[in-house]
C-alpha cells in the first residue's frame, strides 16, 4: 500500500494528441484517496441520498438535459458516436434509475460517495484500485485486439472505441465498464478516483465533483 495524502492533489491524465486534437477540452483527472475503513455506508451519507432522492421528480428528470452540464456530456456522446438516448450519460442513467426505485439506493460507502458526487455535480466521477494500476492515466482509442482485461475471458474492445488507459492496457471504456483487473475490492487500500471533461463542463465543477467524492469516502467525515 503506498501513502496517501491526506489533502490530496488533483492531478491531470493524458489524452492521445490525435484525440486532443479533435476535443481540445477533453481532459481527464486523477485523485489518490485511502480507501475508507468503514465499507458500510455513513448515516451521514445515507441522509444525503436520501435528502437527494426527494429532490428529483419525473419533471425535473425529463428537463435535466437541457441543463448545461448533462447537455455537454451529450453532444460528446453524439460526437464520439454514442446516442445519449439510448446509452444515457451517468447523471440521466442515475436519475432514471431513482425514478424506478423511488430512491437512490444504498449500496456501500463506494458506490453511495460516487452516486453523491455525480448527483450533487452532474459530473461522473469513477474509482479504480491505485495499486493495480501501471502509472498515469489517460485516454485513447483502443488498439486491434485489446481487451478490457488482461486475460482471454475479458471482452474485446473495438478497435477506436476511447478508452481509460493505464502503461498496460485499457482499465475502462470511456463512460462504460471496467476492467475487473483494476476494479475495487474487499482488500483495495488505495482508490483512484477519476472523472472526465468534455467541452461546456467548467473545471470547477470538475474538480468540486472529485472532492465531493473524495470527502465522502475519508474517516474524517
Amino acid at each position: 500500500m503506498k501513502d496517501v495524502d491526506p489533502d490530496p492533489p488533483t492531478r491531470e491524465g493524458w489524452v492521445d494528441r490525435e484525440l486532443l486534437e479533435e476535443f481540445p477540452e477533453l481532459r481527464l483527472l486523477t485523485v489518490e484517496v485511502s480507501a475508507p475503513a468503514r465499507r458500510r455506508t455513513t448515516p451521514a451519507l445515507r441522509a444525503q441520498l436520501r435528502m437527494l432522492s426527494n429532490r428529483y421528480d419525473g419533471a425535473q428528470v425529463i428537463t435535466m438535459r437541457r441543463q448545461p452540464i448533462p447537455h455537454a456530456y451529450r453532444v460528446f456522446f453524439r460526437h464520439i458516436g454514442l446516442d445519449p438516448d439510448t446509452t444515457r450519460t451517468p447523471v440521466e442513467g442515475a436519475a432514471v434509475e431513482r425514478l424506478r426505485s423511488g430512491g437512490f439506493a444504498s449500496r456501500g460507502r463506494l458506490h453511495d460517495a460516487l452516486l453523491l458526487a455525480l448527483m450533487e455535480t452532474a459530473v461522473p466521477v469513477w474509482a479504480l484500485d491505485a495499486d493495480r494500476l501501471d502509472g498515469p492515466l489517460g485516454i485513447r482509442g483502443a488498439r486491434e485486439g485489446e481487451r478490457l482485461g488482461a486475460d482471454d475471458l475479458a471482452p474485446g474492445l473495438p478497435p477506436g472505441r476511447l478508452v481509460v488507459a493505464d502503461a498496460a492496457g485499457p482499465v475502462a471504456v470511456l463512460f462504460g465498464d471496467i476492467a475487473t483487473r483494476s476494479s475495487p475490492h474487499a482488500d483495495t487500500r488505495t482508490l483512484r478516483l477519476f472523472t472526465v471533461q468534455v467541452a461546456g463542463v467548467p473545471a470547477i465543477h470538475v474538480e468540486e465533483s472529485l472532492w465531493t467524492c473524495a470527502n465522502a469516502l475519508s474517516d474524517r467525515s
